[in-house]
């Protein structure tokens, strides 16, 4: 998405237009997303730098504005982040604070199934503006820590493989204990079907540890409405 679009005369109704976006692409997600979506809307709403195309809020201010601790600011700008909903331009270090830009191709990626249900004029001007061919790695400098090792594979191509990459990287625990040993089935008309090992293991996952399964499959499977696990 061209930088100038949000600075010029049509820039208001442009962003209403990806919040709008934003908005349906929450609220056909699961709860988890749903909450994650109106902490970002209520962000880019309050604080994005649209002239610099980034925000750079600290952690206590967000804190504030989500009416959240800060640990949770930062495991949601981690699922964000992980999600590739939001781009790290720079890393918070030495008291400075982190600067983050939308990512405005998944952004529309997310929500592009629900474009119609806006009406046809809000899907006409999407679709004219879909970002295919918007440099998206215009002075982005992405930064990973971790050692060549450490970093992950090529992105797989199947969504359920994509949803446990994205799984080991915001819950490493419970993808080593839990999330790794479940099996893609099947995913038809929003529903999502994947197998356990066992009785116990489906059980438990769904009672304890469903939300977070379901707000990265949410991600990958952009229409899931229901999750079933069998054994």
């Amino acid at each position: 998405m061209d930088l100038k679009r949000f600075t010029g005369p049509q820039a208001g109704s442009q962003k209403y237009d990806l919040l709008t976006a934003m908005a349906i692409a929450g609220l056909n997600g699961t709860p988890g997303f749903q909450t994650s979506m109106l902490r970002l809307i209520a962000l880019v709403t309050a604080r994005y730098n649209w002239k610099a195309d980034e925000f750079t809020v600290g952690q206590r201010d967000l804190g504030k504005m989500w009416s959240v601790d800060e640990r949770t600011v930062k495991r949601e700008i981690k699922r964000l982040t992980t999600a590739q909903i939001l781009l790290q331009l720079r890393p918070g270090v030495r008291g400075r604070v982190a600067a983050y830009r939308l990512n405005y191709a998944e952004l529309y990626r997310l929500s592009a199934p629900h474009w119609h249900e806006v009406g046809p004029d809000f899907s006409a001007r999407m679709e004219s503006s879909h970002p295919q061919a918007e440099p998206q790695e215009q002075k982005i400098v992405r930064v990973d820590f971790r050692s060549r090792a450490e970093q992950p594979a090529d992105l797989p191509q199947e969504p359920w493989a994509r949803t446990l990459l994205r799984l080991s990287e915001t819950e490493p625990g419970l993808h080593r204990n839990w999330f790794s040993a479940l099996a893609f089935v099947s995913y038809d008309a929003g529903v999502l079907c994947v197998r356990a090992p066992s009785s116990f293991v489906g059980q438990y996952v769904m009672v304890h540890h469903l939300r977070p399964l379901q707000d990265m499959a949410q991600i990958e499977f952009p229409g899931l409405r229901r999750l079933i696990i069998s054994d």
